[in-house]
Protein backbone atom coordinates (compact mmCIF):
# COMPACT_ATOMS: atom_id res chain seq x y z
CA UNK A 1 0.00 0.00 0.00
CA UNK A 2 1.47 3.39 -0.87
CA UNK A 3 0.72 4.63 2.63
CA UNK A 4 3.88 3.24 4.13
CA UNK A 5 6.78 5.44 2.98
CA UNK A 6 8.16 5.50 6.51
CA UNK A 7 7.63 1.79 7.10
CA UNK A 8 10.84 0.65 5.42
CA UNK A 9 13.02 -0.49 8.30
CA UNK A 10 16.32 -2.23 7.57
CA UNK A 11 16.24 -5.95 8.20
CA UNK A 12 19.12 -8.06 9.40
CA UNK A 13 18.46 -10.53 6.57
CA UNK A 14 19.69 -9.56 3.10
CA UNK A 15 18.75 -5.89 3.75
CA UNK A 16 15.10 -6.69 3.02
CA UNK A 17 12.66 -4.02 4.25
CA UNK A 18 10.32 -5.11 7.04
CA UNK A 19 6.74 -4.04 7.53
CA UNK A 20 5.69 -1.51 10.12
CA UNK A 21 3.66 -3.13 12.92
CA UNK A 22 0.53 -1.13 12.04
CA UNK A 23 0.75 -2.26 8.40
CA UNK A 24 1.15 -5.87 9.55
CA UNK A 25 -1.94 -5.48 11.74
CA UNK A 26 -4.13 -4.07 8.97
CA UNK A 27 -2.93 -6.77 6.54
CA UNK A 28 -3.89 -9.49 9.04
CA UNK A 29 -7.20 -7.77 9.78
CA UNK A 30 -8.19 -7.54 6.11
CA UNK A 31 -7.26 -11.17 5.45
CA UNK A 32 -8.88 -12.54 8.62
CA UNK A 33 -12.19 -10.68 8.29
CA UNK A 34 -12.26 -11.56 4.59
CA UNK A 35 -12.10 -15.27 5.43
CA UNK A 36 -14.73 -14.95 8.19
CA UNK A 37 -17.11 -13.15 5.83
CA UNK A 38 -16.55 -15.67 3.03
CA UNK A 39 -17.39 -18.64 5.26
CA UNK A 40 -20.44 -16.99 6.82
CA UNK A 41 -21.71 -16.05 3.38
CA UNK A 42 -21.10 -19.56 2.03
CA UNK A 43 -23.16 -21.12 4.82
CA UNK A 44 -26.05 -18.70 4.24
CA UNK A 45 -25.70 -19.16 0.47
CA UNK A 46 -26.06 -22.93 0.81
CA UNK A 47 -29.15 -22.54 2.99
CA UNK A 48 -30.73 -20.12 0.51
CA UNK A 49 -29.86 -22.28 -2.46
CA UNK A 50 -31.26 -25.43 -0.89
CA UNK A 51 -34.48 -23.64 0.10
CA UNK A 52 -35.04 -22.45 -3.47
CA UNK A 53 -34.08 -25.87 -4.84
CA UNK A 54 -36.68 -27.57 -2.64
CA UNK A 55 -39.28 -25.10 -3.87
CA UNK A 56 -38.39 -25.49 -7.55
CA UNK A 57 -38.47 -29.29 -7.34
CA UNK A 58 -41.78 -29.40 -5.46
CA UNK A 59 -44.34 -31.28 -7.52
CA UNK A 60 -46.96 -28.61 -6.83
CA UNK A 61 -44.74 -25.73 -7.94
CA UNK A 62 -45.78 -25.90 -11.61
CA UNK A 63 -49.42 -25.73 -10.55
CA UNK A 64 -48.94 -22.70 -8.26
CA UNK A 65 -51.45 -20.07 -9.32
CA UNK A 66 -50.18 -17.17 -7.18
CA UNK A 67 -47.66 -15.04 -9.04
CA UNK A 68 -46.22 -13.68 -5.76
CA UNK A 69 -44.36 -16.94 -5.20
CA UNK A 70 -42.83 -16.77 -8.68
CA UNK A 71 -41.77 -13.17 -8.06
CA UNK A 72 -40.22 -14.17 -4.72
CA UNK A 73 -38.31 -17.00 -6.38
CA UNK A 74 -37.10 -14.73 -9.19
CA UNK A 75 -35.70 -12.13 -6.79
CA UNK A 76 -34.36 -14.91 -4.59
CA UNK A 77 -32.35 -16.34 -7.49
CA UNK A 78 -31.12 -12.84 -8.41
CA UNK A 79 -30.06 -12.29 -4.79
CA UNK A 80 -28.09 -15.54 -4.84
CA UNK A 81 -26.35 -14.57 -8.09
CA UNK A 82 -25.27 -11.27 -6.52
CA UNK A 83 -24.27 -13.17 -3.38
CA UNK A 84 -21.99 -15.43 -5.42
CA UNK A 85 -20.19 -12.36 -6.73
CA UNK A 86 -20.03 -10.94 -3.21
CA UNK A 87 -18.40 -14.15 -1.94
CA UNK A 88 -15.85 -13.91 -4.75
CA UNK A 89 -15.20 -10.25 -3.92
CA UNK A 90 -14.74 -10.93 -0.21
CA UNK A 91 -12.34 -13.74 -1.07
CA UNK A 92 -10.40 -11.01 -2.88
CA UNK A 93 -9.96 -9.29 0.49
CA UNK A 94 -7.95 -12.29 1.68
CA UNK A 95 -5.66 -11.90 -1.34
CA UNK A 96 -5.46 -8.16 -0.66
CA UNK A 97 -4.36 -8.82 2.90
CA UNK A 98 -1.75 -11.30 1.68
CA UNK A 99 -0.33 -8.72 -0.73
CA UNK A 100 -0.12 -6.16 2.06
CA UNK A 101 1.73 -8.64 4.25
CA UNK A 102 4.38 -9.20 1.58
CA UNK A 103 7.79 -7.81 2.66
CA UNK A 104 8.30 -6.56 -0.91
CA UNK A 105 6.65 -3.13 -0.69
CA UNK A 106 6.54 -2.74 -4.47
CA UNK A 107 3.92 -5.51 -4.64
CA UNK A 108 1.56 -3.74 -2.24
CA UNK A 109 -1.74 -2.33 -3.54
CA UNK A 110 -2.10 1.42 -3.25
CA UNK A 111 -4.39 2.97 -0.67
CA UNK A 112 -6.64 4.17 -3.49
CA UNK A 113 -6.91 0.65 -4.92
CA UNK A 114 -7.74 -0.76 -1.51
CA UNK A 115 -10.43 1.86 -0.84
CA UNK A 116 -12.00 1.32 -4.28
CA UNK A 117 -12.17 -2.45 -3.71
CA UNK A 118 -13.99 -1.99 -0.42
CA UNK A 119 -16.36 0.64 -1.79
CA UNK A 120 -17.32 -1.70 -4.62
CA UNK A 121 -17.86 -4.47 -2.09
CA UNK A 122 -20.25 -2.21 -0.17
CA UNK A 123 -22.20 -1.30 -3.31
CA UNK A 124 -22.52 -4.94 -4.39
CA UNK A 125 -23.81 -5.91 -0.95
CA UNK A 126 -26.33 -3.06 -0.86
CA UNK A 127 -27.67 -4.09 -4.28
CA UNK A 128 -27.95 -7.66 -2.99
CA UNK A 129 -29.85 -6.49 0.10
CA UNK A 130 -32.28 -4.50 -2.07
CA UNK A 131 -32.92 -7.43 -4.41
CA UNK A 132 -33.46 -9.85 -1.53
CA UNK A 133 -35.80 -7.42 0.22
CA UNK A 134 -37.92 -7.26 -2.95
CA UNK A 135 -38.11 -11.06 -2.96
CA UNK A 136 -38.90 -11.22 0.75
CA UNK A 137 -41.59 -8.54 0.35
CA UNK A 138 -43.31 -10.41 -2.46
CA UNK A 139 -43.29 -13.63 -0.45
CA UNK A 140 -44.59 -11.89 2.69
CA UNK A 141 -47.49 -10.56 0.61
CA UNK A 142 -48.26 -14.13 -0.44
CA UNK A 143 -48.09 -15.44 3.13
CA UNK A 144 -50.30 -12.64 4.47
CA UNK A 145 -52.88 -13.30 1.76
CA UNK A 146 -52.94 -17.00 2.56
CA UNK A 147 -53.06 -16.39 6.31
CA UNK A 148 -56.45 -14.70 5.83
CA UNK A 149 -57.75 -17.92 4.33
CA UNK A 150 -56.34 -19.95 7.20
CA UNK A 151 -58.08 -17.69 9.74
CA UNK A 152 -61.57 -18.53 8.46
CA UNK A 153 -64.27 -19.10 11.11
CA UNK A 154 -64.54 -22.64 12.46
CA UNK A 155 -66.53 -24.93 10.23
CA UNK A 156 -65.73 -23.06 7.01
CA UNK A 157 -63.84 -25.38 4.69
CA UNK A 158 -61.06 -24.17 2.40
CA UNK A 159 -61.70 -25.76 -0.98
CA UNK A 160 -58.74 -24.18 -2.81
CA UNK A 161 -55.50 -25.93 -1.74
CA UNK A 162 -53.42 -23.04 -3.12
CA UNK A 163 -54.89 -20.74 -0.48
CA UNK A 164 -53.18 -22.74 2.25
CA UNK A 165 -49.68 -21.80 3.43
CA UNK A 166 -47.35 -24.58 2.31
CA UNK A 167 -43.73 -25.44 3.03
CA UNK A 168 -42.64 -24.18 -0.39
CA UNK A 169 -43.99 -20.72 0.43
CA UNK A 170 -41.94 -20.59 3.61
CA UNK A 171 -38.82 -21.92 1.87
CA UNK A 172 -38.81 -18.94 -0.51
CA UNK A 173 -38.99 -16.55 2.44
CA UNK A 174 -36.18 -18.43 4.19
CA UNK A 175 -34.02 -18.11 1.06
CA UNK A 176 -34.54 -14.36 0.80
CA UNK A 177 -34.01 -13.71 4.51
CA UNK A 178 -30.73 -15.66 4.47
CA UNK A 179 -29.58 -13.69 1.42
CA UNK A 180 -30.33 -10.44 3.23
CA UNK A 181 -28.29 -11.65 6.21
CA UNK A 182 -25.35 -12.69 4.00
CA UNK A 183 -25.26 -9.35 2.20
CA UNK A 184 -25.58 -7.50 5.52
CA UNK A 185 -22.53 -9.33 6.91
CA UNK A 186 -20.55 -8.35 3.81
CA UNK A 187 -21.66 -4.71 4.09
CA UNK A 188 -20.61 -4.47 7.73
CA UNK A 189 -17.24 -6.10 6.97
CA UNK A 190 -16.48 -3.76 4.06
CA UNK A 191 -17.57 -0.65 6.00
CA UNK A 192 -15.43 -1.61 8.98
CA UNK A 193 -12.36 -2.34 6.84
CA UNK A 194 -12.86 0.91 4.92
CA UNK A 195 -12.86 2.80 8.20
CA UNK A 196 -9.67 1.02 9.30
CA UNK A 197 -7.90 1.87 6.01
CA UNK A 198 -8.99 5.52 6.14
CA UNK A 199 -7.46 5.88 9.61
CA UNK A 200 -4.20 4.18 8.61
Amino acid sequence: MNMHTESEVPSHHHDQPSLAPNLQDIAKTISFTGWITVWVQLVLLIVSGLALLFTATDRDFAQQQNTDLGVGIFWGVCGIVVLLFSVYWNFGYTRLGKRLANPNLTLHPSKGETVRAMRLGIMVSLVGILISILGAGATVGLLVGKSKSVSQPPGVAITDPYRIIRAMDVFVEVANINSIAAHFVSTVDSLWLLEKVHHY
